[in-house]
């Protein structure tokens, strides 16, 4: 870096030195011209001169300005040079390099590739996934539900492509000692590859090629090691002062609304306090009950961030978190869509207000479904609170579900909210979520510790085609229990007569 430093001084001053001599050698020229070239007239002589006085001026200061240029562009150079010499060093550099070298040698040495390592039980085993050109074989099927797919993202295509690319690379490198019969393996050769992602190491790929009518087989195994962690933000949040308009549609669910009251008395009034609540009701028949909910709640908590819209027509759920959206007149606010049948704690309240920016970020939190609470806890059920635990014979999470998020009214607005055309709650919900998807906010897809979808009765309509009654019926089952719990409800009574025989077998003996 000095070297070049130098190498510019000297040029820079090269130049300064070149347009000093010209300008010498323009003066020397004008001043040895032949009075013969001009006119015998003294005032035309007189103003030629002048003429080219002038221009010689201009160029001069033309020249005056271009060196100034220049040496500021030499002083401005030298400060970067000396800057770069100062913070870093080609002994730094060095350094940094081999550090980094040695931290992926680490990870390669802790990272079980060509040794086993003990483990305590079959939990601890990490599975490796398998993949050939156009699937992938997996154990962890996510929100597709499907033991085999097309990689779906972008980044898992790219993952796979650039092992692949890579390995094809190294098979058709040419070597010192080729034959003219050396085989140039293409993508068609590919046989299969298993790969698994060590999350404190980094992602194994072990590809197999095998030409056809071939009996041998080609191995490569590739590692890519996790680099260390880089430090991209730090900040320091003030979440006291951001608002939550939590936004409930209601029909004529009017208990499921007076229990969903009485859990956001305890949480929302008593344990966070920065909420308000929008209930917009469909329909006139139970309007008096809820007014009468939402005034007992009101004096008896001293809660007067309340809001109830009355919409006089069929209830829609999409019509509801719409209208209450656009009911918000002060200012930009953070919009939670919820259900009557949606519980939530106040560490979620947290969640939604550190998971959404405005401009910037949505959240979509996947909630926990509870199961029926009469299967899983026969006649000693527990109360509504004490039921919100995350375990496996309780319930699921509801990764199917995009109808409760955390979003700005400002962003909710700029995309459009939802679309009007679109049929069915499902269907409206997923479409306000692509919209988001191909903006340029970015999307929080996450599972929530502290949001629960409680149980409630599903009715499959008689009116329904076969096809969605079909569907019906699965969605009721999903939410019903657990795989084990319905199939010992499906043979209760093999396992009846099964116990019967082991008493009576146990009696006689």
């Amino acid at each position: 870096m000095l070297k070049r430093w130098f190498l510019g001084k000297r040029i820079v001053a090269a130049l300064l030195f070149s347009f000093v001599l010209l300008l010498y050698r323009q003066a020397c020229r004008s001043q040895t011209q032949p009075p013969s070239r001009y006119p015998a007239d003294e005032d035309t002589y007189e103003s030629l001169l002048h003429q080219h006085e002038r221009q010689y001026l201009h160029q001069t200061r033309n020249l005056t300005r271009l060196i100034s240029q220049l040496k500021a562009e030499l002083q401005e150079r030298s400060r970067q040079l000396q800057r770069s010499a100062v913070i870093f060093p080609l002994e730094h550099q060095q350094q940094n390099q081999s550090e980094l070298e040695d931290f992926m040698r680490k990870r390669l040495r802790r990272a079980e590739i060509f040794t086993g390592e003990p483990l305590e039980n079959e939990f601890e085993l990490l599975p490796f996934q398998t993949f050939t050109l156009r699937q992938v074989y997996q154990l962890e099927s996510g929100l597709t539900r499907l033991p085999v797919e097309s990689p779906v993202r972008q980044d898992r295509r790219n993952e796979l492509n650039g092992a692949l690319e890579a390995a094809l690379h190294l098979l058709n490198e040419p070597q010192l000692r080729d034959s003219q019969q050396r085989r140039i393996y293409s993508p068609q050769h590919f046989y299969e590859g298993i790969f698994r992602t060590e999350m404190d190491k980094g992602t194994l790929y072990d590809l197999t090629f095998r030409e056809s009518g071939v009996p041998d087989f080609r191995r490569l195994v590739f590692f890519r090691p996790f680099a260390p962690l880089m430090k991209l933000k730090e900040e320091l949040m003030d979440a006291s002062q951001i608002l939550i308009n939590i936004i409930v549609p209601l029909a004529d669910t009017v208990d499921s609304f007076r229990q969903f009251m009485q859990h956001f008395s305890e949480v929302c009034i008593r344990q966070d306090g920065r909420t308000h609540l929008t209930v917009v009701f469909f329909g006139s028949e139970k309007m008096d009950e809820v007014k009468g909910i939402l005034d007992a709640m009101s004096r008896r908590m001293k809660y007067r961030n309340l809001t109830l819209i009355h919409l006089n027509e069929a209830f829609s759920r999409r019509r509801g978190l719409d209208v209450g959206a656009r009911a918000w007149k002060r200012s930009n606010v953070l919009l939670f869509f919820c259900d009557v049948n949606v519980r939530f704690t106040a560490e979620f309240l947290n969640s939604c207000r550190m998971n959404a920016e405005p401009g910037k970020k949505v959240f979509y939190p996947i909630m926990f479904s509870l199961y029926n609470p009469e299967i899983i806890y026969g006649q000693h059920i527990p109360s509504a609170e004490d039921q919100l635990v995350i375990r496996k014979d309780f319930g699921f999470w509801k990764d199917v579900d995009f109808g409760t998020t955390c979003q700005y009214r400002s962003d909710f607005m700029n995309t459009g909210g939802f679309d009007v055309f679109v049929k069915g709650g499902a269907s409206e919900d997923v479409h306000l979520y692509r919209k988001f998807l191909h903006s340029n906010l970015m999307v929080v897809r996450a599972p929530s510790r502290g949001l629960f979808h409680v149980w409630h009765p599903t009715v499959c309509h008689a009116h329904l085609s076969s096809e969605a009654f079909k569907l019906c019926l699965q969605t009721k089952a999903l939410n019903e229990a657990s795989h084990s719990q319905l199939g010992q409800m499906i043979f209760h009574q093999q396992i009846n007569n099964h116990l019967h025989k082991y008493n009576q077998h146990n009696v006689k003996s």
